[in-house]
């Protein structure tokens, strides 16, 4: 199903140096019907974004700034948001800010039904991330698309590579035990769905892989098993926790 979305994007909190992969991005999870950028056109510091504005058929939002020290930016938004929202003309947001103050936004919009999707740098505090349904940093959209253009087989910026942890694996480990049929295996397709749901901001990318797969597979302690699909030539994807981690789990 191909959502139709609004993004709404914080100007004041957004480097536009990320403009072009963060709409690249957005496109793979529905249809970017509106697409509307907020602030202060007439300060020096929003000066970038006005030529990739007309690019991107991104509309800018004119909010002046009444008070020294007061966001008008925030709530000229959320104000939008919600007229959007009793619009009905869309089924999901995608709210690109690295700012908190979004995050009774974001919980407001999925009361709704709303699908939402956050997009912001790693500087986010968790409490709007967990708010959101998926969310995004943008620091490795950048080092991805890095990657692609050069084609090297790691990201071009280390910088942004998260290291695996052990709280990480066993967030993997719990999943695929969640989701696993009585003999211990867990469609891969079903294991990412929940670790999103667990994690809006897990992201396979974060730690330097493209997919989920390939992620699994470097840290040791699983089972991968292709099969094949009667509707498809492409093979489904099976994982499994290994038995020495799970003797291990039970001491």
């Amino acid at each position: 199903m191909n959502l139709n979305l609004a993004v709404l994007i914080d100007g004041d909190n957004i480097p536009s140096a990320y403009v072009k992969e963060m709409m690249e991005e957005i496109t793979k999870y529905g249809n970017p019907t509106i697409k509307r950028i907020y602030g202060d056109w007439t300060k020096p510091h929003l000066s970038k974004w006005k030529n990739l504005l007309l690019e991107n058929a991104i509309t800018p939002i004119q909010q002046y700034g009444y008070t020294t020290g007061k966001n008008a930016t925030d709530s000229a938004m959320i104000i939008d948001a919600m007229d959007i929202l009793y619009s009905e003309k869309v089924s999901g947001f995608c709210l690109v800010s690295s700012d908190s103050d979004f995050t009774k936004l974001a919980t407001r919009l999925r009361e709704a039904g709303m699908q939402v999707i956050g997009i912001g740098e790693k500087k986010t505090p968790n409490p709007f991330i967990v708010a959101c349904d998926r969310f995004i940093y943008i620091e490795i959209l950048k080092s991805q698309s890095e990657k692609i253009e050069t084609g090297t087989e790691k990201e071009s910026n280390k910088d942004t590579i998260d290291k695996i942890t052990a709280k990480d694996i066993k967030l993997i480990s719990s999943t695929i035990s969640d989701s696993s049929d009585e003999d211990g295996w867990a469609f891969l397709g079903d294991v990412g769905s929940l670790l999103q749901k667990k994690r809006p901001n897990f992201d396979s990318r974060n730690y330097g892989f493209i997919k989920l797969t390939p992620l699994i597979k470097s840290i040791g302690e699983f089972e991968i098993e292709q099969r094949e699909n009667p509707k498809s030539k492409h093979k489904l994807i099976f994982v499994k926790n290994k038995e020495k981690r799970r003797r291990r789990s039970k001491k």
